[in-house]
């Protein structure tokens, strides 16, 4: 069935000003889209990929709209404002397993302080349904959120209130690729919805499928129910764990840093590794800011640069020195001895002369660390059973 009606045109996406603006290459032209999804898509708008889009009317500022991206040939819906759509779809078909009974009454109800997307009747009661369409996957791992969503933590406080009452209530995710086996939170980037969902699943009846889009956006019949693993969830969500913070200094600069005196630093983007075996969030949070005792190398450099983000990998597993050997296969140079004192490696600092959220390769070795190694984790485990 499809559920997008309009006439399609693939486009070849250059770069995203800001989060709802894709501008790509349409027929040899440049347009700039309107991108209907707040998601950060690191690892899906890498530039040169392809776009689905539709024409809007004359009277929309912009003159189409991104509706999917093509990730190895199969489009990947990124419009969120469909994902109802999608649900209807399954709801009314009796796609979703275990919710095979389900009749829709209406979209949107409102309960206490929250609207939920869906209120249904199921085995001789009420359920209250909420729809979250999750679009960061690796080859068989699917996770959400891939941005912080206190709206989602919301939603999941209010579904758990419900349950408690006697509403029935679930949270469905509908995962954006065919190919996911297993569904998880994302705790790295955002651990208070991950920990949420944790709390209230088993008040909260929590459901994650694929789906599969053909290439004219009509939607499959293939949906297939995700294992989620709470045990692994729970080892995992927790505040500690390594982290990448990414400094940009903008001019040439020789800077002392503590005991290693001056070093001459290079004008470009600086990824330093580092851990905290707890508090992590606080640990991060110093990092970014200006005025603070000077204690670490990092500390030194932070000073004279312009910050630019800190990347979580929240795990019990140390993992700092292995995402600086992975750095160092990646970056333009390392800054000798900065931040390894404590440890065999040649250095935590490397040195890029472009901005590495722009380079796959870097988005590609973040996801592996934040997923890969936990869906290998995850395969290993089924095969040996």
């Amino acid at each position: 069935m499809r559920i997008v009606n309009d006439r399609l045109e693939k486009a070849v996406f250059l770069r995203r000003p800001n989060r709802f603006v894709a501008e790509c290459e349409l027929n040899g032209k440049p347009v700039s889209a309107y991108l209907p999804n707040p998601g950060r898509l690191w690892e899906l708008l890498v530039p040169g990929c392809t776009l689905y889009v539709k024409r809007n009317p004359p009277s929309v500022k912009m003159s189409h709209t991104v509706m999917a991206v093509e990730k190895e040939g199969i489009p990947v819906l990124l419009h969120t404002h469909m994902a109802n759509d999608v649900a209807e779809i399954l709801l009314r078909r009796r796609l979703i397993p275990g919710w095979e009974d389900a009749e829709i009454v209406k979209r949107e109800a409102v309960f206490g302080e929250s609207r939920f997307d869906f209120f249904v009747t199921r085995n001789g009661g009420e359920m209250v349904i909420e729809v979250k369409s999750c679009t960061l996957f690796r080859k068989k791992l699917a996770m959400f959120p891939d941005a912080v969503t206190t709206r989602g933590s919301r939603h999941l406080l209010g579904l758990e209130k419900l349950s408690r009452e006697g509403v029935q209530t679930g949270i469905l995710f509908v995962v954006q690729w065919p190919r996911a086996e297993y569904f998880m939170p994302e705790h790295h980037t955002d651990l208070a919805f991950s920990q949420n969902l944790l709390k209230v699943h088993d008040a909260v009846d929590v459901k994650a499928v694929s789906v599969r889009w053909r290439k004219d956006l009509s939607l499959d019949d293939t949906v297939r129910e995700l294992v989620i693993p709470w045990e692994k969830i729970d080892r995992e969500a927790k505040d500690c764990g390594s982290y990448i913070v990414v400094l940009r200094l903008d001019g040439d600069k020789h800077i002392e840093i503590g005991e290693l005196g001056t070093i001459f630093f290079r004008k470009g983007y600086y990824l330093y590794a580092g851990s905290a075996k707890r508090g992590l969030t606080k640990r991060i949070e110093r990092h970014q800011r200006l005025r603070k005792n000077l204690f670490w190398h990092i500390d030194y450099l932070r000073e004279e640069t312009s910050f630019c983000r800190a990347l979580p990998v929240r795990t019990s597993e140390d993992l700092e020195c292995s995402i600086a050997g992975s750095l160092k296969e990646i970056a333009d140079g390392p800054v000798k001895g900065f931040g390894s004192s404590d440890c065999r490696c040649e250095s935590h600092l490397f040195w890029m002369e472009n901005d590495p959220m722009r380079l796959p390769a870097f988005i590609d070795m973040l996801y592996d660390y934040r997923m890969g190694r936990i869906e290998r984790e995850l395969i290993d485990a089924d095969t040996s059973r």
